[in-house]
């Protein structure tokens, strides 16, 4: 009977455990490399062999007189003591992380229609509830999955707007499935999309508002820019145009990835999730580090730590890229930046913002590292009329921290009013 009992726990504690961060292998190898290194660039520093940038010259000449001076053995000792240190707290942090009891718990909300994997889901309950709130149509990105607007109960952007006057439909678009893996961007806005506006104007009998985030941003654009006199306003949430802007991701780095991703591509008909995460991850190796550290202090029992780990099950639960888009978008957005140069196109059309004629509202997240505000700021510069708000807050943040309501909900919900006001 015991031994019955401890194969249960073990398969209970099998089943709590989470696979991330994903890939963990890459993040695991980017930790020892980190810190293993200096190992490696201990007598190199004493020498004075390394070449500095101009400004660091000083502290390098201090630090370099200093570690001369210093006890070469007792040197190396207390330098491989602390490389063993944070390795070993990165660990505690990853298994923190990846037994956590938090589990995400939302009743889903109505599902108003359905086409292939995607679903639109109404934030305003039954179709005949709630009739007088406006209604928006809400575009996520498509590697990421839709609930990072409705991560939980202490951090839902949809349900908090829902509570203040509007409706919100959201496009949950899931992972590709068989019919998913040979669209463009073109099916996703011509069609799902396009399909999906039709049905909110059927049920609500006005024009919504369309609300697009991050990579969604560009596939609202798309459709404002088609179907305009269908809608009464954009919002445009961190939202990026110019892929090449000085503080963008390097476009060798994106096109390195898409080389490397190409046999996949070419087998699956999609970027799998975990080459999407590596590439991203990629441009700054040591996020992981840095936060499971960190993670690795917290309180598991506090609202930080629930936090934590709520936004980390998101990060982690991504969905492949079907093959055509990712070619799309790595090659072109990021490779050739074909918005910004006005060579993307839709429908065999070039998308132009400078034929948008909504209202029009962009917030522009000035800590933002995914997407730089200055290429979000350059497609508020190319919509006549955009209003545009730059709240102090991250890309992420700006929907899920604590301070996003303050930041960023409550400046939308005025906006968003105000549109629907004009509408009536």
């Amino acid at each position: 009977m015991a031994g019955v009992q401890q194969q249960q726990q073990q398969a209970q504690t099998e089943t709590a455990r989470r696979l991330g961060p994903r890939p963990l292998p890459l993040h695991l190898s980017a930790a020892a490399m980190t810190w293993m290194s200096s190992l490696a660039a201990l007598p190199h520093l004493k020498s004075g062999s390394l070449s500095w940038k101009s400004p660091l010259q000083k502290s390098a000449n201090d630090l370099v007189a200093d570690l001369q001076a210093a006890d070469s053995e007792a040197l190396t000792a207390a330098v491989e003591q602390e490389v063993r240190r944070r390795l070993a707290a990165f660990a505690d942090g990853l298994e923190a992380y990846r037994h956590h009891p938090y589990r995400r718990e939302l009743a889903e909300p109505r599902e108003a229609w359905r086409e292939g994997t995607t679903r639109l889901l109404d934030y305003g309950g039954d179709s005949a509830v709630d009739a007088g709130d406006y209604p928006l149509l809400v575009v996520p990105s498509l590697i990421n999955r839709a609930y990072i607007l409705d991560l939980n109960e202490e951090s839902s952007l949809l349900r908090w707007l829902a509570g203040h006057g509007l409706r919100p439909y959201l496009v949950d678009w899931d992972r590709p499935g068989p019919e998913e893996r040979r669209f463009t961007l073109t099916d996703y806005i011509v069609g799902r999309l396009e399909r999906a506006l039709e049905l909110v104007r059927r049920e609500t009998g006005r024009p919504p508002i369309l609300v697009g985030y991050c990579m969604g941003g560009l596939l609202a654009l798309g459709l404002a820019e088609r179907r305009g006199g269908d809608l009464a306003g954009l919002a445009l949430l961190a939202t990026p145009w110019d892929f090449q802007t000085e503080n963008g991701a390097p476009p060798h780095v994106i096109a390195a990835g898409l080389a490397a991703a190409a046999p996949a591509l070419e087998l699956l008909g999609e970027m799998p999730v975990d080459l999407i995460q590596a590439l991203f991850a990629a441009l700054d190796p040591e996020v992981a580090v840095k936060k499971f550290l960190a993670f690795a202090r917290m309180d598991p029992a506090g609202a930080r730590a629930r936090r934590f780990v709520a936004l980390e099950d998101w990060l982690n639960d991504g969905v492949p890229l079907a093959a055509p888009v990712a070619r799309e978008c790595l090659g072109g957005w990021y490779g050739e930046n074909t918005p910004a140069r006005k060579a993307w196109r839709v429908a065999g059309r070039p998308v132009d913002p400078a034929r948008v004629t909504l209202p029009t509202l962009c917030l522009l997240p000035d800590q933002d590292r995914i997407v730089p505000p200055t290429s979000a700021r350059a497609l508020a510069e190319a919509i006549p009329g955009a209003e545009s708000l730059a709240p102090q807050i991250g890309h992420i943040g700006m929907i899920v921290s604590g301070r996003a309501r303050e930041k960023v909900w409550q400046p939308l919900l005025t906006w968003l009013m105000a549109c629907a006001a004009k509408v009536g």
